[in-house]
């Protein structure tokens, strides 16, 4: 019976963190784009190297 003086607080800290974390996402703008990122795989394979990286320092 003494665990769940444990237990429950951990529990709820854990839930504040998963809905903090989902929060976080959310505001980054993780979940904007869901189907193109759907259909990406798709797609034929990108070049290798991008325009800005092909120019030399």
């Amino acid at each position: 019976m003494d665990i769940l003086y444990l237990l429950i607080p951990l529990s709820a800290v854990l839930v504040l963190l998963i809905v903090g974390v989902f929060g976080w996402a959310l505001h980054k703008g993780q979940f904007d784009d869901v189907e193109r990122e759907g259909s990406r795989i798709l797609e034929s394979d990108p070049a290798a190297v991008d325009a800005d990286q092909s120019r030399p320092p």
